[in-house]
This record gives structure tokens, sequence and C-alpha cells, in this order.
């Protein structure tokens, strides 16, 4: 029998290659610096593609790649696999992560001294056979205080060596509960403007989503201590390349020092090349060798895991499950997710607990795995589209998120029944869910009871209860161009709190969530997208 064949298209460590190849049950080629078209061409009769950053696995890779069944990405992001299409051919997609938090986080610390000391300027200047000594006085980082925007792993053990330095650290991360916050000896803020007043240097290290895009802004930059010193190790696009160059060229922003681009490689005409006090590394935080040898032989293990025994692990588009359990509890993984993206939006964001309550015959499966497509549903706005069900539990863990599950025998109103709550700033939120049939319905929020299809957009309104108030929402929506799918109400009591949920055609704008916020009779608007 022809074994699978394997293509390394970016360079991984040699062991992790050894592992790769041991026993020759993989046929392996190893070929980098493949262009688009090169890779397109070359697809078709490999079972397994292995990347790093270098190369883009996009939709026509993908489809090229009749008998591809996997793909690995020897590191954390899958920014430059199309997971998407890979999905939708059936193609798993897979990652290392953690494997480079350790040195992604010392090059981090590494740029701080780099910052404060102008060490790369000065070293510049004596090799230029010149001693502008007093061009170079820099600062401590001693009895200094460094802002840390995000506490994943990379952000606590940064935060780690900073206090070892005798840094104050203050940190902003609104899914880090105030226990854990206290067990790493940071101080926690509840407003970033918090930390940027404050701080003398400021490290970034959070996933680049739409919350997060420029969190580092023009605006906010003003809000920094004049000489504030910036890092960012973590992904382009978090700082507004343009409003930076333009402070560190006022002055106004002392130093900073970049290891990643909104655009990679860095233009050669790039604004950044031309900064004065700027630090600039080409992508470097996980290019040690203990890093690549351990993403290297992870991405290894999880592809011939994957190629020759079935097994799933690591996975970012699937769950950790063989085809038979998969085809069964499926669509209760699924459900589950939106479950949880839907209790993230009507929670407070420093969530301390979260339980998944199972009622009913779904308490006859195994449920690790529909807990973790919840708690993936319930942090990916916190973690952006690196949390997957793998990695879920450990990045719950980074936050303090406390998670439990429970169980009811009986089933009650309803054969199979999911609740999600979260405890939050001493608040507790919930959704439940059931199947009628096979199709799912959100049945309860808060328990109150209602019945809304899981899916699109849903208005959430808590409104007096009132008559004419639907009418008066239903006129409302109708005049901006929304239209209503779906209705379900309920009530506490005659003319106490009544709850509203629409499922909408389209999401309503701010003007007109505004108008409906203004209504003295609406209590609540909340607009959540599935």
């Amino acid at each position: 029998m022809t074994p699978p064949k394997v293509l390394v298209a970016d360079s991984i460590s040699q062991r992790g290659v050894d592992e790769l190849s041991r026993d020759n049950s993989l046929d392996v080629a190893i070929k980098t610096g493949l262009g688009e078209e090169e890779l397109i061409a070359l697809i078709a009769p490999f079972s397994g593609l292995i990347v790093r950053s270098q190369t883009r696995v996009t939709a026509d890779v993908l489809n090229a790649g009749a008998k591809l069944r996997v793909v690995g990405r020897a590191g954390v992001g899958v920014d430059n696999v199309d997971v998407e299409t890979a999905t939708r051919r059936g193609i798993v997609v897979l990652n290392a992560p953690g494997g480079n938090t350790v040195s992604t986080a010392e090059h981090a610390f590494s740029l701080l001294p780099a910052v404060a000391r102008k060490i790369p300027q000065a070293d510049a200047n004596v090799r230029s056979k010149n001693w502008d000594k007093k061009n170079f006085e820099g600062v401590e980082l001693y009895n200094k205080t460094l802002g840390v925007i995000g506490m994943g792993r990379i952000g606590s053990e940064l935060s780690r060596r900073a206090i070892a330095f005798g840094m104050r650290v203050v940190a902003y991360d609104p899914y880090l509960s105030v226990t854990r916050a206290r067990s790493l000896q940071v101080e926690l803020v509840d407003e970033l403007d918090d930390l940027l007043t404050s701080a003398d240097f400021i490290s970034l290290h959070t996933p680049l989503t739409a919350e997060t895009r420029h969190i580092v802004d023009a605006a906010r930059l003003q809000k920094t201590k004049r000489g504030v010193r910036i890092i960012n190790c973590a992904r382009g696009g978090l700082v507004d390349e343009a409003a930076l160059v333009q402070a560190l060229q006022d002055g106004y922003v002392a130093g900073a020092a970049l290891d990643v681009f909104e655009i990679e490689p860095l233009p050669a005409d790039s604004p950044l090349r031309r900064a004065p006090n700027l630090v600039l590394t080409p992508h470097l935080g996980a290019s040690t060798v203990e890093a690549q040898e351990s993403v290297g032989i992870e991405i290894a293990q999880s592809i011939r895991a994957a190629l020759l025994e079935g097994t799933i692990r690591n996975a970012v588009n699937m769950p950790n499950l063989d085809a038979k359990t998969l085809a069964i509890i499926g669509p209760h993984l699924r459900f589950g997710e939106k479950l949880g993206r839907f209790l993230s939006q009507i929670s407070p964001k420093r969530a301390e607990s979260l339980n998944i309550n199972y009622s009913g015959k779904v308490n006859e499966t195994d449920t690790i795995a529909i807990t973790r497509a919840v708690l993936k549903g319930f942090l990916q706005i916190a973690g952006g589209s690196e949390v997957n069900e793998v990695n879920a539990p450990a990045f719950a863990e980074t936050l303090g998120l406390k998670v439990t599950e429970s169980r009811l025998s009986a089933p009650g109103d309803y054969t199979d029944m999911l609740e999600v709550s979260a405890v939050a700033e001493g608040k507790n939120v919930s959704v439940g869910g059931a199947f009628f049939g096979a199709t799912p319905r959100i049945v309860s929020i808060n328990s109150r009871p209602v019945e809304a299809r899981p899916h699109g957009v849903v208005l959430v309104l808590e409104n007096t209860d009132r008559p004419g108030m639907v009418g008066r929402i239903g006129t409302l929506l109708g005049e901006h161009g929304v239209n209503i799918a779906t209705m379900s109400l309920s009530r506490n009591q005659a003319g106490g709190t009544a709850l509203t949920v629409l499922n909408l055609d389209t999401a309503p704008g701010e003007e007109l969530l505004s108008e409906i916020r203004a209504s003295e009779d609406i209590h609540s608007a909340q607009v959540i997208e599935l």
C-alpha cells in the first residue's frame, strides 16, 4: 500500500521532519519557498500539508488538493490558512498551540530594555565609527509601570519577568478574573484608558479581532504619558502604524519596538523604516531553536495521528472525535457553540464561572466535546479565531474562568436540553436550548421561557409590559428597513417586565438602536449575532 504523501512547504525543525518520516509510514517531501501558483501545481497528490507563516494556503490551493486531508500550521495562528474553505472541503486544519509561549514572551521582554536604553541605535552608531554617548541616554525598567494589554499565556509570562525586574505591572483584559489577576501579582484595570494614562511601557498581547484592530490608534496614543514606549510582538494591526510613526516623529512616544506588521514582509518604502527611535524585528517571536523544535515535533505528531490513525488532535475546525461519535453528537456540538456565543454577548465580559447543565437524553453521551464547543463559542470574542475546541479550556484557565458541568437525569419539558450560565460581576446570566425533533431552538433566556432560532441576528429586548409595545418596536424596525423573521414574547407578570426576542433578517444600525433605547419603556436592547 502506498504511504500517504506529506508536503512540508515551510521549514520546520529537523527533529520535526524526523518525527514525520519515522518508520517510513509517510512519504515526506520538503519543498519550501513556493509561490501560490507553484503550490497549486504541486499539491494534487499530497494528503497532508505543513506550513508556517510564509506560505498562504488559499481557497485555490485547497481546491487543487484533490487528496488533501489535513493541513498543519507549525505555530499558533492560522491567519494564512483559509479555514472556512478547508472545513467546507472536509480538510482538517491543525495547529501547534503553546510551543512558542516562552520564546515570544522573552522576545517581548528583550525589546523592553532595547527601547529603554536605545541599544540598537547605539550599536549602529558605534559601528559607524562614532561615539555619540550623550545621544543615547536611556531610562531604567526598575520602578517603572508596564501596561500589558491581554493577559493570555504570553502576557502572563511577560508579566512574571517584568515583576522580577522590579516593574509594576498594570493589566487590561476584559476577560481576566480578579482572582487570576491577583495570583499573577498584577493590577487589573477595568478601562483601557486607565492603563494608557499610567504606563511607562505598553506591551500588546491580544489576538487580532474586529474589536482589537487598531486598539492603539491616534486617539489612544494621545491618552498615554508623554515619553511612553510601546512593544508589539502579538499581531500586526493592533497598532495603527501611521499614528505610531507620527507620534514618534513628534517625540510624544519616546520609543517603540515592533516584531509584527500589518503587511509582512514589511514593504521597502514603509514609513516605519524611517521612524526615529523605533526597533524593528522580522517576526522573530517564535524564532528560537527550542520553539521551532517544539512546534515542529508537535505538528509532525498531529499530522501522523490524523493520517495514520484517524485520530484528531489540536484541530482548529473540528472536535477531537472519531467519526462514529461525531455523527451522534454533531448537532449538539454546533448548537452548543451557538449557545456559548449567544451567552458571551449578553454576559458582562469579566466572567468568573461558566456552567453547562445537561438534561435528558444528552446525558447518555460523553459531553466533554459539547462542553468544549460551548466554551469555544463563549470565548471567541475574547480570543478570536485562535480559540478552538482544543485550546479553549487552557484559554479559560489563563483568564481565571472556572468551567463546570451539571446534570439533571429527569428530562423536564424537553427530551434534550442544554442550559449555559455565567456568573460575572455578581450577576448570573443564562441561555437554554433544546431540540424540537432535529431542529434546535433557544428556549430560555435568564430562565424566562422564549422560542427563537439560533442563527443570524437576534434582538433581545427587556421592556415594560405595556399595550402597544410590540407595535411600536415593529414600526421602528420597519421604518429603518429591518424585517422581523420571528418573534417570541415572555413576561414575569401582567404590567411587569416583558422579554421580547426577535429574529431579524438584517442587523439594526446604531441609529435605530439608539432610538429603541431612548424609550423609557425599554430597559435594555441587545443585538446578538450568531
